[in-house]
Formats: C-alpha cells, structure tokens, sequence
C-alpha cells in the first residue's frame, strides 16, 4: 500500500488532512499519481479537480511540509512552472508541530486561569476577572445583576492534566 493510501486509511489522519485540505483536497490526495512530479495544471487536467482547488490544496500542504515542489523556467517565454510531489512522510511531524502549538496555548490559558480571580453574572452567565467585575462595581454590564464568585478550579484542573497529557505524548514529560 502506498504512503497516502496507508494516511488516508487511518481515521484520525485522514480526519486531520481533511481539517486541513477539505473534500476537494482529500480528493486530489486520493488521485494524486503515485509516482514522479506533477504541475498543478497537469494534475487539475488529470484529476477534474478545479485548478484553483488544486493550487489552494498545494500550498497548504506544502505550508505543513507534506508536499514539496521545485520550479522550471521556460527560457522562451520566461514562465515558471511548479513541478509537485507530496511528502506524506512528514504528516508526524506536522502533527507534532500542531500539537506543540496547542501545548503552548493551553499552557498560556492555564496560567490565565490559575492568575485571576474571576465573578459570574448568574443571569447572563457572562465571566469577568477580578479588574472587570471591580470596574461595573461587580454589577453585570448586561443586566446590572450583581456578580458572583466563580470557582475556576475544576478548569483549571482539566487544564493541566490536558497539558501533562500532551506533554508526554510528545515526549516532554
């Protein structure tokens, strides 16, 4: 089996290339001839995928490292042509990159978390830290409802043993 069939076979990859690339795009993955280069007019043709379809999916593969190209000129007319092939081998280490940057924001939001003090409107249900609840006199500015303590904790908790579940997944715990 070949390398994007075995991705595409997978669930969870094929779930992650589609968040990517979308139908269109998992289409083209799926007639993308197995071997060699291919421009992106070459594989519109080849596939009756939109060129622009074809050219959106490309680029944004190639943003993630799973394609690659190098270019030709034609000296005649001084025109540029893009010659594709995929590189699915590196969908483990897009992942990961993904994966370390949802690491940092989570760890930023817990730091937020674990930083302020929050109030509630239990109306509204709208949150607001401590310097916005104090600014409205610790009035809801929707309903004029006074504010509640809100007890972050169990988020916060949540937070962290998402953050040590991430963190040793990708090898840092």
């Amino acid at each position: 089996m070949d390398p994007v069939e075995e991705v595409l076979n997978e669930p969870a990859m094929r779930a992650y290339i589609h968040r990517l690339i979308g139908d269109e795009g998992l289409n083209l993955l799926e007639k993308f001839p197995k071997e060699g280069e291919h421009s992106d007019e070459d594989l519109a043709a080849s596939t009756g995928i939109n060129l622009n379809s074809v050219r959106h999916t490309l680029y944004t593969l190639y943003e993630k490292r799973l394609a690659e190209y190098h270019r030709i000129k034609n000296n005649e007319t001084g025109w540029l042509t893009y010659l594709w092939q995929l590189r699915i081998d590196h969908i483990y280490d897009a992942i990961r990159d993904d994966m370390e940057v949802v690491l940092d924001k989570l760890e930023h939001r817990a730091q937020f978390e674990e930083e302020n003090d929050f109030y509630i409107c239990n109306d509204c249900h709208d949150i607001f830290t401590f310097t916005q609840a104090m600014g409205g006199d610790f009035k809801c500015p929707n309903c004029e409802q006074p504010l509640g303590h809100f007890d972050n904790q169990i988020l916060v908790k949540a937070l962290r043993e998402r953050i040590e579940s991430m963190k040793k997944a990708l090898g840092h715990a």
